[in-house]
């Protein structure tokens, strides 16, 4: 995104944008974490804090902002309600932080994990 104002030119880069997402992601119920965008032997990496944005894909075309996100969610969660609450939630974050609107938020569920809660 760039932006010219009087005082200079504002230019937002994709990566600032899946940090955004990705934490708005993470507050989420059932997630347990971020993935990696491709399945390894069929099996999702799960990636480690400080990498989480390389599970998001974002692009802005025509001036609106496009999300692909790549998550691992808790076993047992209804998929369609956790990925309707993270849609939601990472368009309001995203579009309050960047003022700018959010055509699209995708959820990939790259796998499910068992928690273990002995």
């Amino acid at each position: 995104m760039v932006e010219d104002t009087r005082l200079g030119t504002i230019d937002v880069h994709p990566v600032a944008i899946a940090s955004v997402a990705s934490d708005a992601v993470l507050q989420c119920y059932g997630v347990v974490g971020m993935a990696a965008n491709v399945l390894r032997d069929g099996l999702a990496e799960l990636l480690q804090r400080g990498s989480y944005h390389r599970g998001v894909e974002a692009r802005i075309a025509d001036q609106r902002v496009v999300i692909d996100l790549y998550i691992v969610m808790e076993y047992g969660v209804r998929i369609s309600e956790v990925s309707h609450n993270i849609i939601s939630t990472v368009k309001f974050n995203v579009e309050k932080t960047l003022g700018m609107p959010v055509s699209e938020v995708n959820v990939h569920v790259q796998g499910l994990r068992v928690s273990n809660h002995e």
